[in-house]
């Protein structure tokens, strides 16, 4: 009789909440999300995201309130991007000691720096009148070496308001070791850099830019970024380069398209590997829920497990606050 059934039955393990609980393989914990926050220069209230239904452009004001909540839930960091009032071709508010950016840094660190990593992103876009990551040449063009200058300019002026970490997004050549060499100089050597590693010229950044106001004005990013259907070498060479410069932290961009640069990542390096759950994977998310498709818990928790099981040890996403009080 016994030769009739399985003796190997897999869904023993499976049958009750309690015993898959216990035996998972993949956890999510609240100190391993980093919140993204956008805060613009003269709001007197958060302006909605249209693209990005829950998130918002924050005033300082209300930025607070967000990181207080973010503290309390137990998520592990989060990261600012700044929206200046005036922006010009260098994108002079963004090393600016009196900026919008460099404002809040210094403000949010002294409210919840003891219970949460606020760290910033390094780069140009948000800040300049062109909306492109760095400085241009006279045929428009992205300078990539006077780019690092302003890039080395803005780390110091984020370490100096407080930021506990800088995180350099524009993929520019040589960008880490430049910011470490000013970091370094400037009496910042305990400042870690979160390198964007491998960070791809993606259509799923789009909603970001209605953020961040940061869009093109001409052009794209794709002789910066790197293209997604480039070889996987491509990806691993530039990790070896960050890695090679001084990068605490490595990041992959997006995260759900790109799980097997996560893995490849994780497999290869010694330090902890960050991914971007960006703004396209949320607004698609948000919006079949909004339309009654899906269900938008499990949902946001499978796309967040998946991420955690590739291999990312940390994760940026717009549901921070909201996945750590649910963990």
């Amino acid at each position: 009789m016994s030769a009739e059934f399985p003796a190997a039955r897999p869904r023993r393990l499976r049958r009750t909440p309690v015993l898959r609980r216990m035996v998972a393989g993949t956890r999510l914990h609240p100190s391993e999300l980093i919140l993204p926050v956008f805060v613009k220069e003269g709001l007197a209230e958060p302006a909605p995201v249209a693209s990005m239904p829950g998130v918002y452009q924050h005033s300082r004001e209300s930025l607070r309130k967000a990181a207080h909540e973010a503290a309390e839930a137990g998520v592990g960091g989060l990261i600012l991007f700044g929206i200046p009032a005036v922006k010009d071709a260098r994108g002079s508010a963004a090393d600016d000691p009196d900026g919008i950016l460099q404002q809040a840094l210094r403000e949010v660190n002294a409210e919840v720096g003891d219970a949460i990593v606020v760290m910033a992103d390094t780069c140009l876009d948000e800040f300049t009148d062109h909306g492109h990551c760095g400085l241009l040449t006279a045929d428009g063009e992205v300078d990539n070496d006077a780019t690092l200058e302003r890039y080395a300019s803005m780390a110091v002026a984020q370490a100096e308001a407080g930021s506990q970490m800088v995180a350099p997004s524009g993929m520019m050549d040589g960008q880490v070791a430049a910011i470490r060499a000013a970091l370094d100089a400037a009496g910042h050597q305990n400042v870690p850099i979160m390198a964007y590693t491998a960070k791809y010229a993606s259509a799923f950044f789009g909603p970001f830019r209605e953020a961040a106001e940061c869009a093109p004005q001409f052009g794209d990013r794709a002789s910066h970024q790197q293209d997604p259907a480039g070889p996987l070498e491509e990806a691993l060479r530039e990790v070896r380069l960050d890695l090679a410069e001084g990068a605490d932290i490595v990041m992959v961009k997006p995260a759900m398209s790109y799980l097997d640069v996560i893995r490849r990542f994780r497999d290869t390096v010694d330090v902890p590997v960050a991914a971007y759950q960006v703004s396209g994977e949320y607004a698609m998310i948000e919006a079949a829920a909004a339309n009654g498709w899906i269900d938008r818990e499990r949902m946001i928790m499978e796309s967040l497990i998946g991420i955690r099981r590739a291999g990312a040890d940390l994760i940026l996403t717009y549901w921070a606050t909201e996945v750590a009080r649910r963990l």
